[in-house]
């Protein structure tokens, strides 16, 4: 069975005539894609949840109860965050979820967090990390092998939680490793930052690099529990920003800077399977121009059907399970050459067999990505 998800952003407009069993089914989909609130506030605007039966309705309701709750607490902690920096001489730029939400952009709508992520000036991270270190937030990886990880070959320091509140921060200084295929230097996405109005010293991305953001953390990371909000996300982001004129050629003209062809392709190409957004006809040749060779957009779009599914039972087909590892195993070469890669599957695969401290299996296998 497809995701009966996929038809709620795919015909937005017409509401689905599902029985109770379906609604089941589709709830269960909702959470595995974290997508309940999105699903919920889709409802609310639409006026239609009075329409629901009452046991799925529940559900929604409470989800949306969860969502305001939340956009409080990230509200609070973006100005938390901001504070702690206020003494350090860095543009602080929201990435993905924080982004979305601090700009007002569609995104937001209906999103739970798990995290915030920022980026600051590679040169300040020191002082960042100290900052935020004197106003509640630590690092808890005691592991040598995983600070290094982090510290040399990512694009990004160890997560940090507030010892109080439990919130945790993840600070970038660019948006893909430095070993990575696609390589970005963060200082070229700084300049070009935007100011938030009401957020003193908050930033975002600008929107076409945003959006890239959005396509190559989708396209290269590997984890596609979540793969299908993911794309949602950019397809919010394209009807929003594709209004301006000159969104589109920008767009493509910022992916041959940056080297981010390829993930931006994969993205156009299941955003207009999905939910039939595209790019404008005028500019087909140019999208043409970044799409990989034959063999790899079949292959890619073989496995990217399977795996930008919810990942539940009733979405499961033949190959499932080993498409996404498939594209795990992709990202990883994506993002680091064979003699970083080896030796770091194969301490994960350790970690994973045999835990120590006490962990689970499950939960050592998470310590590095």
């Amino acid at each position: 069975m497809k995701s009966l998800l996929v038809q709620v952003w795919a015909r937005p407009d017409e509401q689905p005539a599902w029985t109770l069993s379906e609604w089941e089914t589709v709830l269960g989909q909702a959470r595995q894609a974290r997508l309940l609130g999105r699903l919920a506030r889709h409802y609310a605007d639409h006026h239609w949840l009075m329409t629901v039966p009452k046991q799925p309705r529940l559900y929604l309701e409470g989800a949306l109860r969860l969502i305001e709750r939340q956009h409080h607490e990230v509200q609070w902690e973006a100005l938390c965050i901001r504070r702690a920096l206020m003494g350090v001489d860095t543009p602080v730029v929201m990435l993905k979820g924080a982004a979305y939400f601090v700009a007002g952009l569609p995104p937001r709508h209906g999103r739970l967090f798990s995290d915030i992520d920022i980026m600051v000036e590679k040169e300040r991270l020191p002082e960042v990390e100290g900052a935020l270190f004197r106003h509640g937030w630590i690092s808890e990886e005691r592991d040598a092998y995983n600070q290094r990880y982090y510290r040399e070959w990512m694009h990004e320091i160890p997560p940090m939680t507030h010892v109080q509140r439990g919130t945790v921060i993840d600070v970038h200084h660019t948006i893909t490793p430095p070993t990575s295929r696609f390589k970005v230097d963060g200082a070229r996405l700084l300049e070009r930052a935007v100011a938030i109005d009401g957020w003193e010293g908050v930033y975002v991305l600008a929107p076409v690099d945003m959006v890239l953001h959005s396509a190559v953390h989708l396209f290269q990371e590997g984890e596609f529990s979540h793969g299908l909000r993911d794309l949602l996300d950019i397809n919010d982001l394209l009807l929003h920003f594709g209004t301006d004129p000159g969104f589109w050629g920008a767009l493509f003209a910022r992916a041959r800077d940056l080297g981010l062809g390829e993930p931006l392709f994969h993205a156009l190409h299941h955003t207009q399977r999905l939910f039939g957004t595209r790019a404008p006809q005028d500019l087909e040749r140019t999208l043409q121009d970044i799409r990989p060779n034959w063999i790899a957009r079949q292959l890619m779009s073989a496995l990217l059907n399977r795996a930008l599914q919810p990942l539940h039972p009733s979405c499961d087909g033949p190959g499932s399970d080993f498409a996404r590892w498939l594209l795990y195993i992709r990202s990883h070469y994506l993002r680091m050459p064979w003699y970083l890669i080896v030796p770091h599957l194969t301490r994960k695969a350790y970690m994973r067999y045999f835990p120590k401290d006490g962990k689970t299996a499950m939960n050592a296998g998470q310590a590095v990505r």
